[in-house]
């Protein structure tokens, strides 16, 4: 199966980028080439770019105590997996902690580093990090693994509190919610949106053999999905067949 999320807002929009960057700048960072350290600090600027958004912080701040408030009457509900509830609990309160006693805007400080930012200037540039750019990058790149390893370490810890609290929110949104399974008639299908409170992010599942990719547009009132096909004579047209899929609703 593969699945599909598709945000319904700009922030979890923002949330998801960053929380993709953040798993890309952590694999690249663990290896040990030159190219794949050089796709690590290129993950970091965007994350630096993407995080600048002057309310991010207060926003996660915000709904991780909207949530604590809301999990916390559980403790007396039966039915509820207590040891689990509470690891959630704790992990949501050292993770604001961590947040909240963070100065300054998130990325702050690649910003006020003068070399990194030298390097985030050239990297707009098609092949503007040649070595002849910047020799000192070029002598970066050809240190040790392990030094390069603990650069790109030191440079990625800051960020820890707030990719913490994305994963906590994110988890949250994606366990909030119900699926049901669907089936689009020659690749279409669309539904009249009822309930009051409007989704955050729809996740879409179906089966990896299917070729072709949805393409969601939704709002408060309908959902469209067309199945893009992906090979052969549908390849860029809407899907000729009938596709079966699983759809989910999440809602913080």
């Amino acid at each position: 199966m593969i699945r599909y999320e598709h945000p319904l807002n700009e922030r979890i929009r923002t949330l998801m980028r960053l929380e993709d960057l953040f798993a890309r700048t952590r694999f690249f960072a663990a290896q040990e080439a030159p190219p794949d350290h050089h796709a690590a600090l290129l993950s970091l600027f965007e994350i630096t770019d993407v995080a600048a958004r002057a309310d991010l912080k207060a926003d996660l701040l915000q709904e991780l105590e909207r949530q604590k408030t809301a999990l916390a009457p559980l403790r007396s509900n039966q039915a509820i997996d207590q040891a689990a509830l509470e690891a959630l609990l704790a992990d949501t309160d050292a993770a604001a902690a961590q947040l909240l006693a963070q100065q300054g805007k998130v990325g702050a400080h690649l910003r006020d580093n003068e070399w990194l930012m030298a390097i985030k200037q050239r990297t707009a540039i098609p092949g503007g990090v040649s070595e002849f750019d910047l020799p000192a990058y070029h002598y970066w790149l050809n240190r040790p693994p392990e030094e390069r390893r603990r650069d790109l370490a030191g440079w990625i810890e800051p960020f820890a509190p707030i990719s913490a609290c994305i994963s906590i929110v994110l988890r949250l949104l994606r366990e909030n919610g119900r699926s049901s399974r669907h089936v689009a008639h020659h690749g279409v299908f669309q539904l009249m949106l009822t309930t009051t409170k409007v989704a955050q992010l729809l996740r879409l599942t179906l089966a990896r053999e299917i070729p072709c990719v949805p393409e969601i547009s939704a709002n408060k009132y309908a959902l469209n999905i067309r199945f893009i096909g992906v090979s052969g004579m549908d390849r860029g047209s809407v899907y000729d067949g009938d596709v079966d899929f699983e759809l989910m609703f999440c809602n913080l």
